[in-house]
């Protein structure tokens, strides 16, 4: 299945996320498909930065955002 998740990146103590399309056989930071953006939740408030189009294409196709995903895309103004 393909899914939209996070991939951490960034230093220890200090995550920064890529908002990425994966098959959900793959490592939380290994293989992925396509980058679709990225989350920052250091900053205040936090960011978030996300390509619409492609998000909302790759869910037509049938990709599953996790849950946090989910509530950063509603966030972003793409679901």
């Amino acid at each position: 299945m393909v899914k939209i998740r996070l991939r951490r990146m960034g230093a220890k103590k200090a995550p920064f996320y890529r908002i990425v399309v994966a098959d959900s056989r793959f490592p939380r930071d290994g293989r992925f498909i396509e980058e679709l953006g990225t989350y920052n939740p250091l900053t205040k408030p936090s960011e978030v930065k996300v390509d619409a189009e492609k998000a909302k294409q790759w869910i037509k196709d049938g990709a599953q955002p996790t849950d946090t995903v989910r509530a950063l895309l509603k966030k972003a103004g793409v679901l």
